[in-house]
């Protein structure tokens, strides 16, 4: 992190078939060593296996699947006379966004089907229904924030 100035945000530009840039960001997300188009060709894919399997429109369903693994809590360590502490704190709309699409990409790497097309569709349509893996974390995360509420005074 930069000490003299705040870092700029970079512009990311639409993806080109849907023309949406969370869609965008969640394809740089899944991108392994700059093979970009392999990843768009992949979440591509993952969309085509989801309309098949919940005859549903695909974007509707990985929008609301985000917003289902998006935390509104999450603990962060601090420092307070000698002792560390847990401290609650509320997740900003960037943050959320970035952890919800880290633990999908996670989550649908560690699952058992056979390509990643089909995790990545698997872990949509669970996140979709509140199940599965990313759900799962974003549960543990709430329960770690509830459990020190205690400390919540410490907050800056």
């Amino acid at each position: 992190m930069s000490r003299r100035k705040r870092a700029q945000k970079r512009q990311i530009l639409p993806d080109p078939k849907y023309g949406d840039i969370i869609v965008a960001k969640f394809i740089n997300q899944l991108m392994m060593r700059g093979k970009k188009s392999l990843a768009e060709r992949k979440f591509y894919h993952a969309l085509e296996i989801i309309e098949k399997k919940t005859q549903e429109d695909p974007i509707k369903v990985f929008k609301q699947a985000l917003d289902n693994v998006k935390p509104r809590v999450e603990v962060k360590t601090r420092r307070i006379g000698g002792a560390n502490y847990q401290v609650p704190m509320e997740v900003n709309r960037e943050r959320q966004q970035t952890l919800a699409f880290r633990w999908i990409v996670n989550f649908a790497r560690k699952r058992h089907e056979k390509t990643i097309d089909e995790k990545l569709a698997g872990e949509f349509i669970a996140a979709y229904n509140n199940e599965g893996s990313s759900i799962k974390k974003r549960e543990e995360v709430w329960r770690m924030a509830e459990a020190n509420k205690a400390f919540a005074h410490f907050r800056i």
